[in-house]
């Protein structure tokens, strides 16, 4: 991707093999694909988005490819999925929600061939290290108890004030050692994205 407004990629893969003095087989595993860009509205208002909709769509299907194949498994294989964005203090919440909303999960969706439910998101100004994190739901079915998580991600580096850090955080389960009832992956009808 030769996009100028992108500064970095990083991905971000963590693996649980043991929660509560438990053996977790296979482990449990969450990706994060992180980008930082440089917000070309940063301390200015400006109307129009648009430009911002349109990186959102680029970013939607670059960060899901990376985290997917930090995953190691074929998109449709994904659990669960979420989004989040910091941008920078020159900029504006709106900004983070430009690229975030209007076409981001529809990429994301193309790449993991599934995903009814809603993208669990998250938006926030902040610093360079700032941490943000990345709320976690089922990609087919909302009401699935067992994969309401997070996976926090912070850049040290980034952002700046004029950069806007942006962030898709998928998985290949729930959490380790679900027990709190609700509807399970194996009743998924994944036909509204709720249930």
């Amino acid at each position: 991707m030769s996009d100028p407004l992108l500064r970095t990629l990083s991905v971000i893969l963590e693996e649980t093999h043991r929660e509560a003095d438990q053996a977790i087989h296979p482990p449990t595993r969450k990706a994060a694909a992180i980008a930082v860009i440089g917000n070309p509205f940063a301390g200015r208002f400006v109307e129009d988005l648009s430009e911002l909709v349109e990186v959102g769509a680029m970013l939607g299907r670059l960060l899901a490819e990376r985290a997917v194949a930090a995953l190691g498994i074929p998109g449709a294989s994904v659990h669960s999925f979420g989004k989040a964005a910091i941008v920078g203090e020159d900029g504006e919440l709106e900004h983070a929600a430009a690229i975030l909303h209007p076409k981001f999960g529809a990429l994301v969706r193309e790449v993991l061939a599934k995903g009814p439910a809603l993208i669990p998101s998250a938006k926030k100004r902040g610093g360079v290290g700032c941490a943000i994190d990345v709320p976690l739901g089922h990609k087919d079915a909302a009401y699935v108890r067992s994969h309401f998580d997070a996976m926090e991600v912070r850049l040290p580096h980034a952002p700046r004030r004029d950069e806007i850090l942006v962030a898709l955080a998928l998985t290949d389960s729930g959490r380790p050692l679900p027990r709190v009832g609700g509807l399970t992956v194996d009743q998924i009808e994944g036909r509204d994205g709720l249930r």
